[in-house]
């Protein structure tokens, strides 16, 4: 199959990746596009690589990355085009049997009335609050690690099935040669920290870090008031390879959903704290143990105290916390990688073709 992949990055992620390497965007797309990937930041390309390896053609095109978009454009000999043009002149010059969409929000309805026009199958992939159901009935198939979402796209006419997130085990190689330790001192939690569409897991981990040691990086810590145990224990934003390298350097990596996960643990951070070998404390859900044992792979808490005294226990029990840490890596590395996410895709498409 040839399988063209529309990602999006963060803006914010973006602007710190260009400034962290001065004159970048004068390099060739090549370049700028392996630069990219090697920072690991959300799937990167896991697909990609996973899929060349099962004798796939697949590219990821990162289409709100204006910088390198129109590195492509240029020395394609289109030097005018921008945005959403030169999505559609890389889907012509990949002539892709799929268009797999990773943000479905991110393009027009005209984009996607472009894409379908091509014969391609229109494919997107979700796992956040979903937008109106005349953009999801724009796709001939919806992926998503939501169980709950599956039947209820359904029910709007809209084939679905389940597909979950995974870990990149290409991190591994990238730690081990830079030789990175354990060295925070308690736990850590990496992600969204706002108070707005995060508001009530968050408070939860603002107010067990009163009582426990919880450093925490991400974004959206300024929401939070200068008091607040958020902004006191706040080392900055992370972002791919520096993710992994603070929670492989934890002892402890902590985790919570969003609302819209509701009963289901669905998150990246259940499979990249364990994939880089650090014990998970996570939020008890109804199906995790479809993914994990509890206890003896990862930890859970039910409120705020449970974490407090869940964080306190492991700090002083380090065999338990490593033992625990060892299996749920094992795990991860066993039924959760990205090359096992991508046989199951393979044989998801290949059935709708």
């Amino acid at each position: 199959m040839r399988i063209l992949i529309i990602d999006t990055c963060y803006p914010a992620f973006l602007k710190s990746h260009y400034r962290s390497n001065p004159g970048l965007e004068r390099r060739p797309y090549p370049e700028q596009w392996r630069a990219l990937m090697d920072t690991f930041f959300g799937t990167a390309d896991a697909y990609s690589h996973n899929l060349a390896a099962l004798g796939h053609d697949a590219h990821e095109v990162v289409a709100n990355c204006d910088l390198l978009q129109r590195s492509w454009a240029h020395e394609q000999g289109l030097p005018e085009a921008r945005g959403e043009e030169i999505v559609l002149a890389q889907m012509r010059e990949l002539e892709p049997d799929i268009v797999y969409v990773q943000n479905i929000t991110f393009p027009s309805d005209r984009l996607l009335s472009e894409i379908r026009r091509s014969g391609a199958l229109v494919v997107g992939q979700i796992a956040s609050e979903p937008p109106r159901p005349a953009r999801l009935q724009a796709f001939d198939l919806l992926l998503t690690s939501f169980p709950h979402f599956v039947e209820r796209f359904r029910e709007l006419g809209i084939d679905a099935e389940c597909l979950r997130i995974g870990f990149d085990e290409r991190v591994l190689d990238r730690l081990a040669a830079e030789d990175v330790i354990s060295s925070a001192s308690g736990a850590v939690f990496v992600g969204a920290l706002n108070r707005t569409q995060h508001r009530a897991a968050n408070a939860v981990l603002a107010r067990a870090a009163k009582r426990a040691p919880i450093d925490f990086w991400g974004y959206g810590a300024h929401t939070w008031p200068p008091w607040s145990p958020i902004r006191r224990r706040y080392h900055g934003q992370a972002w791919g390879i520096e993710m992994f390298r603070i929670l492989r350097g934890a002892r402890i990596a902590l985790n919570r959903h969003i609302a819209v996960a509701e009963r289901n643990a669905n998150n990246m951070r259940l499979y990249e704290a364990t994939g880089v070998g650090t014990l998970l404390l996570t939020d008890a859900r109804d199906n995790l143990s479809e993914l994990f044992e509890p206890s003896l792979e990862v930890v859970t808490y039910a409120d705020e105290d449970e974490l407090v005294e869940r964080v306190r226990h492991y700090l002083a029990h380090e065999d338990e916390r490593r033992a625990i840490a060892r299996a749920g890596q094992e795990r991860t590395l066993r039924e959760h990688t990205y090359g096992v996410r991508m046989r199951e895709l393979v044989s998801i498409l290949e059935a709708r073709l």
